[in-house]
């Protein structure tokens, strides 16, 4: 019963170009932000420049977020609101698999 409550709770996606990051800042960088317990997902990627940050806006203050990308440059390419709910769907293996096979 409390998972139900909990998987309506609203996150905050913020999808990012940066304008200067090299591959071993991205992997550094996106595993100091993976231990803090308000982010719920991180990718960044050193290759492309881009990367993208699930968290709990209401723990998390985006410009606090912000300020940690800062070295990086970001600029923010979009922005979301998600349930933890889709968050989760959106995370299965099979999600990603039926997507493909759709007509």
């Amino acid at each position: 019963m409390a998972m139900e409550g909990a998987s309506g709770k609203q996150l905050l996606r913020i999808d990012f170009k940066f304008r200067k990051i090299a591959p071993d800042e991205a992997r550094t960088k996106q595993y100091e932000l993976l231990k803090d317990e308000r982010i719920w997902r991180a990718f960044l990627n050193g290759y492309t420049g881009n990367g993208y940050v699930v968290f709990d806006e209401e723990a998390l203050p985006k410009d606090e977020l912000l300020s940690r990308l800062r070295e990086f440059e970001p600029e923010v390419t979009a922005i979301r609101r998600l349930t933890l709910g889709e968050l989760i769907e959106s995370s299965y293996s099979w999600n990603n698999i039926l997507g493909s096979m759709e007509p």
